[in-house]
């Protein structure tokens, strides 16, 4: 595979994007599918956390996260579920996409906040019809994949929480970790999607790309991070990662977000932003050429550049259904390998309501590709004495039921994907699996001298 820099046509970038919601009919499918997983595995209460950062488990069912707060969906073999909550999310429990009972908890509440009607949580337990002796389902937001612990016995939810559950149980063996019931890569519920979650999660892609293209177009020597920043921010959206816009060193002063650093010729300059459904990520040089490179890095395209944009279009054109996760962590491997490149983290991963939900790429994986499931191409290479590679996109993976689906019930979204297909097959000439659905109007542009606004790699034909 030959893979140059060339002039191309820039890619359509999407407006007046419109919010796909979630229908009621999706909402109800995944509480059925999740007490039948409770039944399967002789659950007979499952305890999910949220507070704003990790939400997302949460969230599948109610359709909301605690913002501030912290919360406590309980559900029951039979279907009967409680939502724990604090003094400012009791207004939500309302519009929960799911039926569910209301409880005060001011445990969950912000530091000095009245804590009116305050009691033991065991009585909030009891309050909820949590049986002492129930099998509990404990769900955070890890999966505790480590060799070393038997992982049922983990948790990662408030100390709190867990000593309470811990006194409240007749036997803390009752306690099971069941997050793998909803983010493994091995059958976990929120790893594939309908058509209605597709389209709904392409709208956040297509903002992350939308901002992505601005901020690369606006990249200027003198502009400041703050100023390109500022073009990743769109629709007043919530962002799923820290948003990125970076020249030359980073965290200086332990600062994670955009400064007022102006960007010099020849700087490094890093870029990312997500949304619900996708994130956009570049890495590249304030250059218009390698004649603008640093000295010891005057062979970058060589040594990091070349060699990462051809394992990304390895990437695309070999995932498809049916994908052994082992089987394409070592293609990976093959291409691009990691003792040479530096890339230590798994080659993709599922993405949706969180950025990076676990991934089924890994060494010994026997998790298979489905048609339903969001990845993100992500492969970090870290190579000494040279600056970084991205161009992390967010596509679907769909057979051809899907797609009808889509196209039958989407046909706006189904229009962009295929516009998108068409100038990744034509223009960068990766040659997409058929399964492949780009989420994002930037998957696979990739402008690596950021001054040269329509230099992209592209695979030779």
């Amino acid at each position: 595979m030959n893979i140059n820099l060339n002039k191309v046509t820039l890619p359509t970038i999407h407006t007046n994007l419109k919010s796909i919601y979630l229908t009621d009919k999706t909402m109800t499918a995944r509480k059925e599918n999740f007490l039948a997983k409770m039944k399967q595995q002789s659950i007979d209460t499952a305890i999910i956390y949220a507070d704003r950062e990790h939400g997302a488990n949460f969230e599948y069912f109610t359709g909301f996260i605690p913002r501030f707060e912290e919360a406590c969906l309980v559900m029951h073999a039979n279907g009967d579920s409680y939502l724990l909550l604090g003094n400012e999310n009791l207004k939500l429990a309302s519009h929960s996409r799911i039926p569910a009972h209301a409880i005060h908890v001011p445990y969950f509440s912000l530091p000095n906040q009245p804590m009116n009607g305050e009691k033991a949580l065991a009585d909030y337990f009891k309050e909820s019809q949590i049986s002492p002796d129930a099998i509990i389902g404990v769900i955070g937001w890890k999966l505790f994949t480590s060799s070393q612990y038997d992982n049922s016995g983990l948790f990662d939810l408030p100390f709190y929480i867990v000593d309470s559950l811990i006194h409240y149980v007749a036997d803390r063996k009752q306690l099971k970790n069941f997050a793998s019931a909803l983010i493994s890569p091995e059958g976990g519920l929120r790893t594939t999607h309908n058509a209605n979650e597709i389209a709904h999660f392409e709208y956040g892609a297509t903002l992350a790309g939308k901002g992505m293209f601005a901020a690369i177009q606006a990249v200027e020597v003198g502009k400041t991070e703050k100023e390109i920043g500022a073009l990743l921010a769109l629709d007043g959206q919530p962002n799923t990662v820290t948003t990125i816009s970076a020249a030359g060193k980073r965290f200086t002063n332990a600062t994670l977000y955009p400064r007022d650093n102006e960007a010099l010729l020849g700087d490094n300059y890093s870029m990312t932003v997500g949304y619900k459904g996708g994130l956009s990520s570049r890495a590249g040089f304030v250059a218009s050429s390698e004649n603008d490179l640093p000295e010891k890095q005057s062979d970058y395209l060589e040594k990091v550049g070349i060699p990462y944009f051809t394992a990304y279009t390895t990437w695309l054109e070999n995932i498809k259904v049916g994908t052994v996760g082992d089987k394409f962590y070592s293609m990976i491997e093959e291409v691009f390998p990691s003792e040479m490149y530096g890339w230590t983290l798994n080659p993709g991963h599922y993405t949706g309501d969180d950025e990076w939900m676990s991934s089924p790429f890994f060494k010994g994986s026997t998790a298979v590709v489905k048609s339903g499931q969001l990845f993100q191409v992500d492969i970090i290479p870290s190579v000494l004495g040279y600056s970084g590679a991205s161009c992390e996109e967010p596509v679907a993976i769909a057979d051809k039921a899907l797609q009808d689906d889509l196209k039958e019930q989407y046909p706006d979204v189904w229009k962009r994907i295929e516009e998108r297909r068409n100038y990744i097959k034509n223009v960068i000439h990766i040659d997409l699996s058929d399964d492949v659905l780009p989420l994002s109007d930037t998957v696979a542009f990739y402008t690596p001298f950021l001054l040269n606004k329509t230099l992209a790699y592209t695979k030779e034909v």
